[in-house]
C-alpha cells in the first residue's frame, strides 16, 4: 500500500537511528531536509514527555491535510456524485480504520519506527491502531512541513487512489445503517450520548455508547464525537450480527 515510489526493504536499524529514518524516507518518496520533523512524527507524548515534543500537534496538522488532498481526489474522480455521496466516500477514507491499514505492516509499516515509552511499548503500542492512526498523520504534516503540499501529494495520491476506486459505490455509513436496521424491526432511533471525554484540549478524546429501545447497547471512543458515533454505531452492527448469527 507504500507509494510507488518507495522501496520494500526493512530497516535494519533500531528505531530512532539514522538508518531507521532513512530506510523509511525512502519508503515515503520523500528525503527530508530536516530528518527532526519526522522523529518527532513518530514519537510518542508517552516518550517525548510533552505534548510539543510528540506527534500529537503535527497529527492535527496531518488531519487536514490528508482530508484537503483526499477531498480533491474524490472530487476529480467522481464528477458525477453529489456531495452526500463524496461526503460518504470521504468519511470512509479518513476513519481511524484506514489510516491504520496505511500505517501497518502491510503499508508503510510504522510500528518499528516509533518512540515509545517502555510502558507504552510492553502494551502493544506499535500495534496500536489508534497509535498508527494517529502516527500516519504526524508523517503526512512532517511531509508537508518539509516539502510543502506536493511532497504530501507523493505519498497520498497513490495510496489513496486505489482505495478510493475499490468501491464503485458510495458505502452508507454506520450510523444510517443502524437506524435503518431499527426503523425496519419498529424499533425507536438508537441515541447516543457522551459518556467520557479525555486528552489535552486541542486533541479531546470522547467515549460514546449507542443504546437501542430493546435495551442493547455499545461503546466505542473516537477523536470526535462524530467518530465516536459511528465506531458506536459500528460495535453495535457487529453486536446484531453476532445476535443473529
Amino acid at each position: 500500500m507504500a507509494s510507488s515510489s518507495a522501496t520494500t526493504g526493512k530497516a535494519a536499524a533500531a528505531p530512532g537511528s539514522e538508518g531507521d529514518l532513512t530506510a523509511l524516507m525512502r519508503r515515503l518518496g520523500h528525503d527530508f531536509a530536516d530528518p527532526a520533523l519526522l522523529a518527532q512524527a513518530l514519537t510518542h507524548a508517552s516518550r517525548a514527555g510533552t505534548a510539543e515534543g510528540s506527534y500529537e500537534r503535527m497529527e492535527f496538522l496531518g488531519d487536514r491535510i490528508l482530508g484537503c488532498l483526499v477531498a480533491e481526489l474524490l472530487y476529480r474522480s467522481f464528477p458525477q456524485e453529489n456531495e452526500g455521496a463524496l461526503g460518504k466516500r470521504f468519511a470512509a477514507l479518513v476513519r481511524r480504520e484506514t489510516l491504520a491499514e496505511v500505517a501497518g505492516p502491510a503499508g508503510l509499516d510504522l510500528g518499528p519506527h516509533l518512540s515509545l515509552s517502555r510502558g507504552e511499548q510492553d502494551s502493544g503500542g506499535r500495534e496500536n491502531p489508534a497509535t498508527l492512526a494517529d502516527a500516519c498523520e504526524a508523517v503526512i504534516a512532517a511531509l508537508y512541513l518539509d516539502g510543502g503540499l506536493e511532497a504530501a501529494r507523493r505519498l497520498i495520491a497513490p495510496i489513496w487512489t486505489p482505495l478510493l476506486k475499490a468501491d464503485p459505490t458510495p458505502p452508507q455509513d454506520a450510523k444510517t445503517r443502524l437506524q435503518e436496521w431499527t426503523q425496519a424491526r419498529g424499533l425507536a432511533l438508537p441515541r447516543y450520548e457522551e459518556i467520557a471525554r479525555s486528552g489535552p484540549d486541542h486533541a479531546p478524546h470522547f467515549t460514546l455508547r449507542v443504546s437501542l429501545s430493546d435495551g442493547r447497547h455499545a461503546e466505542a471512543e473516537g477523536r470526535s464525537k462524530r467518530n465516536a458515533e459511528q465506531a458506536a454505531a459500528e460495535a453495535m452492527l457487529a453486536l446484531l450480527t453476532d445476535d443473529d448469527a
